[in-house]
């Protein structure tokens, strides 16, 4: 059941609502009066005015993510990426710290790093004009000094290096910023789901993780909400998947009797079990629009799996392996800017580009202390599953691209959520349910309402809207 708190809530949006009846009405909308509680209108999916104000009251003021420590492991190296609109750089000092700057030489604007990810050496150098800066923005020396003398510009103004965004937190080693200087810190804002990302680095057996195979990159033709949505919505699974779930079942039957089945047809043709399967399902939702969904793989005993196993054991003990491998998670959402999978090691980042484009990466994560096969596992669950040549997200990316053509239409105004609308278990920070439920749709758009119903500042400071 609901909480009172969410009961009210719910309360004062629909009060809100009623006031926009009509199609034409809701051009005049306030944007957070779209979220109804069981649906909400098809302009947050298509409206390009709404997605701009996304940029600013969502994206300008979540923790975002923005990459991993071991993307920067020595001084000056760099990983470029955008929070929002903004582009930004992620980059180490020279005292260890790291840092996240705006991709912007304070002197003519130039990017200060090009983009992707590299070595600056000990210090940034512009290379329009040669202003150079150390590698927490600081500024180092500009050239013909002299020629500043006696002006308005004083060289010693931190405002004359390059900019930090306005906060920068870590959480075992995920690095995450936000454009507002305002607002909860990291803990308080990840709540509940934090414990997916301690999972993700506790199946270490040395306790850490880093990135490694590179990036893969995907462009989807839809709003970034469509793809979060689909993350957690477990009915999809059989109808959308099935030219690639049937193929991997018939290849599997066709092999020799006594086969054990292979990985790449374990992590294909699990999408293929019936609706009871994932009804019974757990999902979990937090505050903030976060939320996971229970495992759906059963723990392997191949040998990559039991020599995995005997790794974790050998460093963390048999009673802690255990306990850390009973956490079994398949997606989990850390919204509104990434997806970690704590089972097969990898982070999807979100990052949208205009209201009916959205670019996901997709970077692979080696658990340090783990054998060597264990890692080539993961990258083989990126190729098949989540790849731009998998057999797999081509399903998801066609039922995207035909949602954001159909809400397109004047075919209807609203985007149902009623499933199981009301039958969450009220949680510690969260709710529970089913996996019958739509629950995390319901959630993201609690928190979605909440952000687009406050107006960041100019400098990231949080103000009523009006």
């Amino acid at each position: 059941m609901q909480n009172q708190t969410d009961i009210a809530v719910e309360r004062q949006v629909q009060q809100e609502v009623r006031f926009y009846p009509t199609a034409h009405a809701q051009k005049n909308a306030a944007p957070h009066t779209l979220v109804q509680v069981d649906r909400v209108h098809k302009s947050v999916y298509t409206d390009p005015e709404i997605f701009e104000l996304e940029m600013d009251r969502v994206f300008g003021q979540a923790w975002l993510y923005v990459g991993h420590e071991s993307q920067v492991p020595n001084t000056g190296d760099y990983f470029t990426t955008r929070l929002g609109r903004e582009p930004v750089v992620m980059l180490r000092h020279s005292d260890g710290a790291v840092h996240v700057l705006y991709n912007r030489c304070p002197h003519k604007g130039a990017k200060i790093v090009p983009d992707g990810s590299g070595s600056a050496g000990k210090f940034l150098r512009c290379l329009y004009h040669g202003w150079t800066f150390k590698c927490d923005g600081s500024l180092l020396a500009v050239p013909l000094r002299s020629g500043y003398e006696d002006t308005a510009m004083d060289l010693k103004d931190r405002e004359n290096g390059v900019r930090k965004v306005a906060r920068v937190a870590t959480y075992r080693g995920f690095v995450f910023a936000s454009l507002a200087a305002d607002g909860p810190d990291l803990p308080e804002f990840l709540g509940g789901v934090a414990t997916s990302l301690d999972n993700f680095c506790d199946r270490a057996p040395d306790g850490e993780v880093e990135v490694a195979g590179g990036v893969q990159r995907v462009i989807q033709r839809n709003n970034w909400k469509i793809f979060f949505e689909n993350l957690h919505d477990t009915i999809h699974a059989v109808a959308t998947h099935e030219s690639s779930w049937r193929a991997a079942k018939e290849e599997f039957e066709s092999m020799p009797e006594g086969t054990q089945k292979p990985f790449e047809i374990v992590i294909v043709d699990g999408n293929g079990e019936p609706l009871e399967f994932w009804e019974r399902l757990e999902l979990k939702g937090y505050d903030g629009g976060h939320g996971y969904m229970e495992g759906i793989f059963t723990p392997p005993k191949d040998p990559v799996s039991l020599a995995y196993v005997a790794s974790l054991e050998a460093r963390q003990g048999a009673a802690r392996a255990d306990e850390i491998l009973r956490v079994n998670r398949h997606n989990t959402i850390v919204y509104p800017s990434c997806s970690p999978h704590t089972s097969f090691q990898q982070i999807r980042v979100i990052r949208p580009l205009s209201v009916d484009r959205t670019l996901v990466e997709i970077f692979t994560f080696r658990l340090k202390g783990a054998p060597d096969a264990t890692f080539r596992r993961a990258l083989k669950y990126t190729n098949v599953i989540n790849s731009p040549s998998s057999t797999v997200m081509p399903d998801d990316l066609e039922a995207y691209n035909r949602v954001q053509e159909g809400l397109g239409s004047d075919g209807g105004d609203w985007v149902s959520l009623h499933r199981a609308a009301g039958r969450e278990e009220a949680l510690p920070g969260g709710r529970a349910s089913n996996g019958n439920s739509e629950m995390p749709m319901r959630n993201m758009f609690r928190a979605w309402a909440g952000y687009m119903a406050t107006e960041p500042t100019k400098h990231g400071l949080l103000k009523d809207a009006a």
